[in-house]
């Protein structure tokens, strides 16, 4: 793919494979929503008592993976330092990455969900990129 085509690529609402170094063993993987405009950061949302996001704070870098699981296959994957950390996440930002991934009841009930949890938000610049594209 070129650089166009695989940044239009990741910017669709794909689940993505998300992998963080670990100190004491291989990366730990975990599916992640995310958030991705061409020519700009990739942004991830957990809570921060989490594994991922210690592990992320500690590696201040992470890898993510894209595909399409169906024929033709394709898949973009991207590589970076974490630029921010941001320990609150709004409302708004909540909502806007939700909106990527749920609608109707599903959305509004995973909202509910959230109801007076922490919810923290990274953000990684992609300096590395591979992808495939098999159509």
């Amino acid at each position: 793919m070129g650089r166009a085509e695989r940044e239009r690529y990741l910017a669709e609402p794909h689940v993505g494979a998300l992998s963080v170094a670990r100190p004491d063993g291989p990366p730990l993987t975990v599916p992640v929503w995310y958030r991705y405009e061409p020519g700009g950061e990739v942004v991830v949302q957990t809570g921060p008592e989490s594994l991922k996001f210690r592990l992320l704070d500690a590696a201040r870098e992470f890898s993510l993976l894209v595909q399409t699981e169906t024929p033709p296959y394709r898949y973009v994957s991207v590589a970076g330092p974490i630029v921010a950390i941001e320990p609150e996440t709004s409302r708004e930002d909540l909502d806007a990455m939700a909106r990527r991934y749920f609608d109707g009841a599903a959305l509004a009930g995973y909202l509910a969900s959230l109801e007076g949890s922490r919810v923290a938000t990274l953000r990684m610049r992609p300096q590395r990129w591979n992808s495939t594209d098999y159509s």
